[in-house]
């Protein structure tokens, strides 16, 4: 198998729960890292009607593999970040037996 062309910083992120002030809470998200990457869509629809339409856009995003537990390893419900684009990492699998590759499934939705 030959090696991706990880030519893509991407940030990878991890979605944290902080005080609203109001005794509730909000979603913020932490940068944990920068990872070199391969974008390869898969798929996309539209989803939604009028003004509320939303393209959802399913990728294949391929890292340099890490071992479990490694903060370097992305997980599903973390996103990676490139400028304003968000991927939401919905299952990680590695891409070959020697784990040197690993294949993040994401979503990337965006307002119509």
């Amino acid at each position: 198998m030959d090696a991706p062309q990880l030519n893509v910083e991407l940030t990878l992120e991890e979605g944290v729960r902080v005080s609203d002030g109001a005794g509730g809470h909000r979603l913020a998200w932490q940068e944990l890292g920068r990872l070199w990457a391969a974008l390869d869509a898969r798929s996309a629809r539209e989803t939604g009607q009028g003004i509320g339409m939303v393209s959802v856009v399913q990728w294949r995003i391929t890292v340099r593999g890490a071992q479990a537990g490694d903060p370097r390893r992305p997980r599903a419900g973390q996103r990676l970040r490139m400028g304003t684009r968000r991927f939401r990492i919905e299952a990680v699998a590695e891409r070959d037996g020697s784990g040197r590759w690993l294949d993040c499934f994401a979503r990337e939705e965006e307002q119509a």
